[in-house]
């Protein structure tokens, strides 16, 4: 039997080290091997391994386990989309709606997924050609044209399955999976779509002309939107982060993709609670710290003393 092989996805900034150790430690009793990408050399221990190309990384592992935020999160989801294996989630972050585990949580995590005790979440994807054939971006969150100051606003027209329907004047447009429909399309007004449904969530964010209500398509439809003649050089960002810039009548073809990510649960139920709340807590008025400051004294640690 080949001795399984454990990928590991860093945050670029923060300090996971302990994490690592830890993770290194436990493989050599459990007879695992670790991976880090060449980008995260300098931060690998005695008994990893380093592979220096990103796609023989992600053909090696048979795992990976993201130390980080969702961004992060999303970052492993992508790196093994044309062959998926799980991914466990370990929250460094704030909020973290895909990563389940904390920090202090990772023993035992590690003890769950040597014992096969855990479930699979899949989730689907957003597969993005423009510019020519070759050029594909994949999303598990999004994918948004936004508008950059001093260079217009995004102008585009929009066909479904090769019929035109509209047309959009607006400073973004967002094409969001149901996972990705609590993020950038949740800010710009769109509804929260179940991560049970199947589907592309079309969300213009701040127009002010065409069409300006959200429109949710059936995973079979196929989208092409266009940029129109006057649609300045608006951004093209993918799961957040600024991929490309786009132009007058470039276009963008998207088609959703089921099953491209698996993501590791040790309790989904639990875990749905959590994002519930988390969801909740993003439409109060109030920062983190202010939060805290409403919330109760702490309870004594003894019970007080019964009254005769």
């Amino acid at each position: 039997m080949a001795i399984p092989r454990i990928g590991l996805v860093l945050h670029p900034e923060r300090d996971t080290s302990a994490q690592v150790r830890e993770i290194q430690t436990w493989a050599n009793t459990h007879a695992c091997e670790v991976l880090l990408r060449a980008t995260d050399a300098s931060r690998a221990v005695d008994g990893i391994r380093v592979v220096e190309d990103d796609d023989a990384f992600a053909a090696q592992v048979n795992g990976l386990i993201s130390l980080g935020g969702d961004g992060t999160m999303l970052g492993a989801l992508r790196l093994v989309a044309h062959a998926p294996v799980p991914v466990l989630g370990v929250n460094m972050g704030n909020l973290g709606f895909l990563a389940e585990v904390g920090p202090d949580e990772l023993t035992q995590a590690l003890r769950r997924l040597y014992d096969d005790n855990f479930t699979i979440e899949p989730h689907s994807c957003l597969e993005i050609r423009y510019g020519n054939d070759a050029t594909k971006a994949i999303a598990f969150n999004d994918v948004a044209i936004t508008r950059v100051p001093g260079a217009g606003s995004v102008q585009a027209s929009m066909a479904v399955d090769h019929h035109r329907y509209g047309y959009y004047r607006c400073d973004a447009l967002i094409v969001a999976t149901p996972t990705g429909s609590t993020a950038y399309s949740y800010s710009a007004g769109g509804p929260v779509i179940s991560p049970n449904a199947q589907g592309m969530l079309v969300t213009p964010a701040s127009p002010t002309a065409g069409i300006s209500r959200p429109l949710f398509l059936c995973p079979q439809e196929e989208l092409r939107v266009e940029l129109l003649a006057d649609a300045g050089q608006p951004a093209l960002e993918v799961d957040g982060a600024v991929r490309d810039r786009l132009g007058p009548g470039d276009a963008l073809d998207v088609r959703w993709r089921p099953e491209a990510g698996l993501v590791v649960r040790l309790d989904a139920a639990a875990h749905q609670e959590r994002q519930r709340l988390k969801l909740s807590l993003l439409d109060l008025p109030l920062l983190p710290d202010e939060l805290r400051e409403l919330a109760p004294p702490r309870l004594p640690a003894e019970p007080p003393t019964e009254i005769r």
